[in-house]
């Protein structure tokens, strides 16, 4: 393996904003194409649910392979499948919108399954499919950086998602009213998935380039009982996803990220209904309230994240920030327009330490060897909780109305409440 100090992380940061700018051209107005090509809100909801049903099976194995192939070569096979995957939207936008079936269920609702429509399931879906770049990028980031340094480096990586998704919205609105409509932001999308290709072959080195690794497998019954009998084993030899969630400490860890997501994709279900029924806000305050609360992801997972995390633990600041986002969430509840923009600082310093915080936790509790597989599987359970999450936002809000963010913040205190017990597990292993 390369040494720390020697391999950059701003051309890892560059690929990861590129991929997520180039998501969030299009997702301002993927509803209204869905609609357009026949679909109804229900299909738009299992539109967007595609990328993790088929990423729940790609993270993982994508993760396993990048420990035995390298990290380059499994990312760039993930952004080669983003490039696919858009060229397939893009067909989508120019091929003629011809009718493949008509569909009347009590459960979907009546639509119109029409040739476009099926496409962008497709794009969805490979794009899903090849989808590891999150947890090679992980892996990636645990093999160049000191443990000392991990919770400032992963709120970077946050930091570069947060501008992307800060800088692609307000590009799309911009693309879209020109002559060419929604087709040019696609194409830009296309383009810029083809640009962090070439970012990963010319810039990226190789951060695990190991083909044999040293593991203890066995105590030496004729040693002493501290001794381990170690063997070379080939990497191929990874562990599989139930091998991952047996190894020490990892499964408690897999459970918080399910349930970190789980929440987060009841509140972004939700809140726009939310903000458009109770808040009587636009499309123009809404994105305004997401801008404002990037803006301040920005803030808080960079400079500030890089100050605290030289004062106290990764267990200090993952039960900090589960607390205040617990409050941010109980906060929405009572549905003001003011109370919702207090909610927004505790979203931000809450998300902002919990969430890098809690990378850094899991990356260190694996073993380097093992990096890609954890990472993998850590996909699978956060694209579980985004699948469940968006199908059950939707109809718990339509029950419970606003008592569906006490329900997001009931699940984040048990975030809270499980990071004392991963503080005590930790000081019981030292």
């Amino acid at each position: 393996m390369m040494a720390e100090s020697k391999i950059s992380i701003y051309p890892l940061l560059t690929v990861n904003f590129i991929g997520t700018f180039g998501l969030s051209l299009v997702l301002p107005f993927l509803i209204f194409l869905v609609e357009r090509f026949g679909g109804n809100a229900v299909i738009y909801g299992l539109t967007a649910s595609m990328y993790p049903v088929f990423q729940l099976v790609g993270g993982p194995l994508l993760g396993r392979w990048s420990d035995t192939y390298g990290r380059k070569k499994i990312l760039l096979v993930s952004q080669v499948g983003t490039f696919i995957s858009w060229i397939i939207f893009l067909a989508a936008m120019i091929i003629p919108v011809t009718k493949i079936i008509d569909v009347k269920s009590v459960s979907l609702g009546t639509f119109v399954l029409t040739v476009p429509l099926l496409f962008i399931f497709i794009a969805r879906a490979f794009d899903g499919i090849t989808g590891g770049n999150v947890s090679v990028a992980n892996a990636y980031l645990a093999d160049i950086t000191s443990d000392e340094d991990r919770s400032s480096v992963y709120g970077k990586l946050s930091v570069s998602t947060n501008l992307g998704f800060i800088f692609g919205p307000a590009l799309a609105g911009i693309l879209s009213v020109t002559v060419y409509g929604e087709i040019l932001p696609v194409i830009v999308a296309v383009l810029i998935s083809f640009a962090g290709i070439l970012m990963t072959i010319v810039l990226l080195p190789e951060s695990n380039e190991h083909t044999l690794h040293v593991v203890p497998l066995i105590k030496n019954s004729e040693a002493e009982d501290s001794e381990i009998k170690e063997i070379s084993l080939p990497v191929s030899n990874k562990p599989g996803f139930l091998e991952v969630i047996r190894m020490k400490g990892i499964f408690r860890l897999l459970v918080i990220y399910f349930l970190i997501f789980l929440s987060y994709n009841l509140f972004y279900t939700a809140f726009p209904v939310h903000a458009a029924n109770n808040l009587k806000w636009n499309s123009a305050s809404l994105g305004l309230y997401f801008s404002a609360l990037s803006l301040l992801l920005v803030f808080v997972e960079g400079p500030m994240l890089s100050w605290v995390s030289k004062r106290y633990s990764d267990y200090s600041l993952l039960t900090f920030g589960s607390f205040m986002l617990t409050v941010n969430f109980v906060l929405l509840v009572y549905g003001t327009n003011f109370l919702t923009y207090i909610s927004l600082v505790f979203f931000a310093f809450g998300n902002g330490f919990m969430w890098p915080s809690l990378m850094s936790i899991l990356s260190k509790t694996a073993k380097k060897e093992f990096q890609g597989a954890v990472q993998g599987v850590s996909t699978s359970f956060t694209s579980l909780a985004s699948i469940v999450g968006l199908v059950a936002g939707g109809f718990m809000f339509s029950f419970f109305d606003t008592g569906t963010f006490f329900i997001a913040a009931s699940i984040i205190l048990g975030v809270f409440l499980l990071s004392f017990k991963l503080d005590y597990s930790k000081k019981e292993d030292i």
